[in-house]
């Protein structure tokens, strides 16, 4: 299995629970937050999608002004935002090549280092995960009791 097949799988194993969290989230609920600070659920999912996508999309190019690429979306339904930028990210993390998880991003002008693409995902990784606790909140807070277990294997 190349490198590309398996981070693929890592992702999509925590992808398909938020996508399901995110399905149970209905057009009414888009501005709830469980506190005043919070973003609302329309926020945050749509922040986790889109930080993979240009998460991803640096690792794959090389290019640290992807990182901070603003993404105008004319979508508005979350459930088909989630499965659109799921596609998309899939696609970029299956179109590197086993070199290109090693190769080094010149990220000094974001993070102040120079780390290797794999390390970029796995900072993607642990993003979505740290946002995905969150809209477990967000979740339960809207009323749903049947919820997903944490990961997806399979």
């Amino acid at each position: 299995m190349s490198r590309a097949q398996q981070w693929v799988q890592y992702f999509l194993s925590h992808r398909h629970v938020t996508m399901e969290l995110i399905h149970k989230i209905d057009e009414a609920h888009y501005d709830y937050k469980p506190t005043p600070t919070s973003m609302t659920a329309k926020q945050l999912a749509t922040h986790m999608l889109f930080s993979f996508y240009n998460f991803a999309n640096t690792a794959k190019h090389g290019d640290p002004s992807l990182f901070q690429q603003k993404i105008e979306e004319s979508e508005t339904n979350l459930a088909k935002l989630a499965e659109a930028y799921t596609e998309k990210t899939k696609q970029l993390i299956e179109s590197m090549r086993d070199d290109d998880f090693d190769r080094t991003l010149d990220l000094t002008s974001i993070f102040g280092i120079q780390i290797p693409a794999k390390q970029l995902l796995q900072m993607a990784m642990d993003h979505e995960i740290h946002h995905k606790g969150q809209l477990f909140v967000y979740v339960r807070g809207m009323g749903h009791t049947d919820l997903p277990l944490f990961v997806k294997r399979g």
